[in-house]
């Protein structure tokens, strides 16, 4: 495994590290979060520079950079935290469509979506495992979905959602659903990290045989939500660097009886742990998304898991750390490193928290899954 990125993803973080620096400053995403969490400007530069396609093969109008492609415009969203739905609509709807969808799910999606003129989110809060909250009944050669989702990242902004639904037999299909069906409903929400979220509702909603992904639901499913993960530990790779960055411009300057903050050894040794934490995020997100990309799945598991545990536990220990060592100023919820906090907390407890990615890693790990082989 490479521990630097090539020049290539270098470039590709260069360039995503200018748009989101040039427009997410902090009174900008003040506006942004009390008009309902979305940046539609931001999110169509995006699309203007390619980086909506970053990820996504080049067959379905994509540059070809898989997960590694996507972690390095990840990061730097999660640096300025800026609020659009990267991670839900390009690692929850969009690579799956380009995987796994039909010729005609991809012409009906995948361009306008690239293209930023219309966004498709994946509904994954609850869906995996056995707890999937949206059940299908049989509708002639399609299905009635009935059920709620109590949040879904950018669905009040999206124009379809990709859903898990259980099927009447057990089983698990993956369905795209239209946002103005009829008996769907959206309850926007206000979530810790103040991005665009909403409750979804299905009341009988009627899904054709065409909206169903083809192929194995549960594998579709699990395929999808491993790169979820990774996305958003790539996101906290972003939050929890810069995060550190601020804390230590503050403790150099913040001078306390007569030195600054940092010279404090309490205070080094904390700002170290959260270094060491942040770096443990970073490479073993990096390893995952390396073998995602080499397509090497089995071993991609237990990574992810891995990934997301570090960005579950060590984020937000790092977030914790940077916060209270900012002292009295770290309690101003209008402070910026307080939105570091808020951003670190809604990643380590969005698809499992600590705890319950742990159980999930001991479970794969007993069954003889390998977190990756060493070449």
């Amino acid at each position: 495994m490479e521990f630097e990125f090539n020049e290539e993803l270098s470039d590709v973080r260069g360039l995503a590290d200018q748009i989101f620096s040039a427009q997410a400053d902090v009174t900008h995403l003040r506006t942004v979060e009390q008009s309902g969490g979305h940046d539609a400007k931001l999110w169509k530069s995006l699309a203007d520079s390619d980086l909506l396609g970053i990820a996504l093969p080049e067959e379905a109008g994509g540059a070809g950079m898989g997960m590694l492609g996507l972690m390095a415009v990840l990061e730097q969203q999660g640096r300025r935290v800026a609020s659009v739905p990267l991670w839900s609509s390009i690692a929850g709807a969009a690579l799956p469509i380009a995987e796994f969808g039909s010729p005609e799910q991809m012409s009906a999606w995948l361009p306008g979506l690239i293209e930023g003129s219309h966004i498709v989110t994946g509904a994954l809060e609850t869906g995996f495992g056995s707890d999937i909250p949206v059940r299908a009944e049989a509708d002639g050669d399609g299905w009635r979905l009935h059920g709620e989702i109590a949040s879904v990242p950018a669905a009040d902004v999206a124009a379809a959602l990709l859903v898990p639904v259980r099927l009447p037999d057990g089983g698990v299909a993956v369905v795209l659903v239209r946002t103005d069906a009829d008996g769907l409903a959206r309850t926007p929400l206000s979530v810790t990290s103040y991005e665009s979220s909403a409750a979804v509702s299905f009341d009988g909603v009627s899904v054709a045989a065409g909206g169903v992904l083809p192929g194995d639901g549960a594998q579709i499913l699990a395929w999808t939500v491993r790169r979820a993960r990774v996305a958003l530990a790539s996101i906290a790779i972003g939050v929890c660097s810069e995060a550190l960055a601020q804390t230590a411009a503050y403790t150099s300057q913040r001078v306390q009886f007569g030195r600054p903050l940092s010279t404090n050894q309490a205070v080094a040794v904390r700002a170290a742990d959260a270094y060491l934490d942040t770096e443990s995020i970073r490479l073993t997100t990096q390893r995952a998304a390396w073998l995602m990309d080499l397509g090497k799945e089995d071993e991609a598991e237990a990574a992810a898991l891995v990934a997301k545990y570090w960005a579950s536990k060590g984020g937000l220990r790092a977030v914790h750390a940077t916060q209270h060592l900012h002292g009295g100023m770290g309690a101003d919820i209008s402070y910026p490193i307080h939105r570091y906090f808020l951003w670190g907390r809604q990643i380590a407890f969005s698809l499992g928290s600590a705890g319950a990615i742990g159980t999930e890693l001991g479970d794969a790990l007993e069954k003889g899954a390998s977190i990756g082989s060493p070449e």
